[in-house]
């Protein structure tokens, strides 16, 4: 099965589903490759509209689908998966394997498996907010039928959005509460260092200018990578460079100065006990709202 040729279907037409659809143009799909079932007649004729995509009912667009993409939210599961499950039943009849990719938060892998038709490939995905811009991470797990085929196909799909990574599912819980709650966590950092940029005297857009350009260029610090024995084994700097945050967090920290003096109050203000903590909350909520097998 080559997932270049297979024909996708997206399963709800919001923010998640949009995104997907329009990272995977960018990435080279055809339109008619792709099919999106939204119920909004609105949302409907803006899809359309502004990626002249086919957007129709879920019957439509799950039968002959190689790819179902399930991204509506968690709510919404219970009201699409009847109509899934009914024209898989008949694709499986066909011959015809369909992948069933599940985007949302909480619902299980065995969920969608009890109810789709004997041995249904399912693989459950995380992604996250910055997928909207290109820049997301996605966690992939497969299901019980799920096989690493299935699984380089999946990838392939949401590595239009931003990386991919492959977890267990019994990890998916702690994955949503790093990468899927992670972006909130950030945006606060940033509003946080905002306010504290004006109190010190700076205007807001300065401020906020400031702040949002440090921040990426320190994620582009820690993200960048020199080839391994770049320039020869004699070379300055030769190999990988250590681009832990530790270790960058220590190389822009001078003995005594200025940035070392407000480390110490963030330590002193207990920062890491308060990441901590929040990751654990959002983990043991995402484990609260989870939708098992009935």
């Amino acid at each position: 099965m080559l997932c270049g040729m297979a024909r996708i279907a997206i399963i709800g037409g919001g923010s998640i589903g949009e995104a997907l659809l329009a990272g995977l143009l960018r990435a080279g799909r055809q339109v008619k490759d792709l099919v999106v079932a939204e119920k909004d007649p609105a949302r409907s004729t803006y899809l359309a509209e502004k990626y002249a995509v086919r957007v129709t009912s879920v019957p439509e667009a799950v039968d002959s689908a190689t790819y179902v993409i399930v991204a509506v939210k968690p709510s919404d599961v219970g009201n699409v998966i009847g109509d899934i499950v009914e024209t898989a039943a008949r694709a499986k009849s066909d011959a015809a394997e369909q992948i069933f990719v599940t985007v949302a938060a909480g619902v299980s892998a065995a969920y969608y498996e009890n109810k789709l038709p004997a041995g249904s490939p399912v693989v459950r995905v995380m992604p996250n907010a910055p997928m909207l811009v290109g820049g997301g991470v996605s966690a992939v797990a497969a299901g019980r039928f799920a096989t690493a085929e299935h699984l380089r196909g999946v990838s392939s799909l949401f590595d239009a959005v931003g990386g991919v990574l492959t977890v267990s599912e019994s990890q998916i819980d702690a994955v949503t509460a790093v990468s899927g709650s992670g972006p909130a966590y950030f945006f606060l950092m940033v509003e946080a260092l905002v306010d504290a940029a004006v109190d010190a005297g700076l205007a807001r857009p300065v401020a906020t200018d400031l702040v949002v350009q440090t921040m990426a260029g320190s994620a582009a610090m820690l993200l960048d990578r020199l080839d391994d024995g770049a320039g020869g084994e004699d070379a300055p700097m030769a190999g990988k460079v250590d681009t832990s945050p530790a270790q960058l967090r220590a190389t822009v920290t001078s003995p005594g100065g200025t940035t070392a003096a407000g480390l110490r109050e963030l330590e002193r203000g207990g920062l890491r006990a308060a990441v901590a903590n929040a990751v654990e909350a959002a983990k043991r909520r995402s484990e609260q709202l989870g939708i098992t097998p009935e």
